[in-house]
């Protein structure tokens, strides 16, 4: 992080009252029914911002969409001429980010950079800027961002960080964009002083002993590579599972997708990309529709290997981020914090 200023509760939607005049602004917002989302923010006055409950949706569906046309095709005497789709995302910023969310962002650079570079979520990622806000209230019960360290205080990625104190949030420059808005609204943020600083660190350091369980993510990832795991454990987690992809679908880093040529007409039609996941029945099944995985117990393993063995040992860190999203949406009890509690303890 760079600079480090303030700015008055009082004065945070007549910022981004400024900001909405030249971005796209999507924000955690509590709708009619009590949800919190990510949603795009057209009337700051009319809608109720939601600065503490985690959104039950994530930036995934933003940057990477459930399903986007990729390319147009038009079938003609040549055969099949495929053009991509212009780009028709505006320039976005994403407010109330927490610190897993973007810890989320940061793990799909990579993916969609690496080894080839995925233009169309990269021209999208061009496009947004992120004003995060870090979480020093009581952290709900599915949470576990500390055990994945992911959070509850983020230090890169975002481009301004805020923190609650009270009356005021602590905001922190944390890229070149971050500066340049600061720059541009210089009346809505005075330096921070001394106290400030004093406080928001005392906020840090409070912050991780706010956590109501332990998740030991650590242990389930040394079981894993070293190949501990009981078979009992994949067992029993696959007669439960449900194969209803909610898992996927939540997790902000779940990326496999599935491509598809749909066509409008006999001339032409379209190339869509839309979310899959490993628990889906059709997720490893062939053309000639043999399967090579035993659906069950192979595709469970395979999603918690995924998350906390592989991209370990290719990215250095688990891809899980400790939102806890998973946790809220699993009816068939077979979430990631089940797996690891049952790794450790040994329950079959």
């Amino acid at each position: 992080m760079h600079e480090k200023y303030v700015i008055k509760k009082d004065h945070l939607k007549s910022f981004l009252r400024k900001l909405s005049k030249e971005y796209r602004l999507v924000g955690p917002v509590r709708n009619r029914h009590g949800d919190t989302l990510f949603t795009v923010i057209d009337d700051l006055d009319g809608c109720e911002l939601e600065m503490q409950e985690q959104p039950q949706n994530s930036i995934k569906q933003f940057l990477f969409p459930q399903q986007e046309t990729l390319y147009m095709y038009e079938v003609n005497t040549r055969g099949y001429e495929f053009r991509p789709q212009e780009a028709n995302f505006p320039p976005t910023i994403f407010f109330g980010v927490h610190a897993c969310d973007m810890s989320a962002v940061l793990y799909m650079d990579v993916i969609f950079s690496r080894p080839s570079r995925d233009n169309f979520y990269l021209d999208k990622r061009k496009r947004s800027i992120f004003i995060g806000l870090n979480c020093n209230t009581v952290p709900s019960a599915k949470c576990f961002c500390n055990a994945t360290s992911s959070g509850p205080f983020l230090e890169i990625g975002a481009d301004l960080q805020m923190t609650d104190l009270g009356d005021r949030f602590f905001v922190e420059t944390g890229r070149a964009q971050g500066d340049i808005i600061v720059d541009d609204w210089p009346q809505f943020f005075p330096l921070a002083k001394d106290k400030d600083i004093h406080v928001q660190y005392q906020k840090y350091l409070e912050a991780r002993g706010t956590f109501k369980r332990q998740v030991h993510v650590d242990q389930a990832i040394k079981r894993l590579k070293n190949a501990e795991m009981p078979k009992a454990v994949w067992e029993k987690l696959s007669h439960r599972c449900q194969d209803c992809g909610g898992c996927a679908y939540v997790c902000p880093t779940c990326t496999c997708f599935t491509i598809t040529d749909q066509p409008r007409s006999e001339q032409n039609g379209v190339r869509l990309r839309s979310w899959d996941a490993c628990t889906f029945s059709g997720f490893t099944r062939m053309a000639g529709g043999h399967n090579p995985v035993e659906q069950k117990k192979q595709a469970i393993k395979h999603r918690f290997s995924h998350k906390l063995l592989y991209d370990v040992r290719k990215h250095g860190r688990p891809s899980c981020v400790g939102c806890g999203r998973c946790v809220g949406i699993c009816f068939g009890g077979t979430d990631i914090v089940r797996f690891i509690d049952m790794a450790c303890e040994g329950l079959v």
